[in-house]
């Protein structure tokens, strides 16, 4: 009866729904960060090439 009771506690408080509130917030933030990063990473990428191409010649 201890395990029902943990659990209906647990369905009934606010620290469940704010959690899972908060790891969807985590979720996103990470996307947009690995997102920036990578377009940052292309964007370095194509400037150092233009850079290498322009001094080889």
């Amino acid at each position: 009866m201890n395990v029902i009771t943990k659990i209906r506690h647990f369905i009934v408080s606010e620290d469940g729904p704010t959690a899972v509130e908060y790891a969807v917030m985590l979720a996103l933030i990470i996307i947009v960060c690995l997102t920036a990063i990578n377009s940052l990473g292309s964007n370095a990428n194509t400037t150092f090439n233009n850079v290498a191409n322009s001094i080889g010649s």
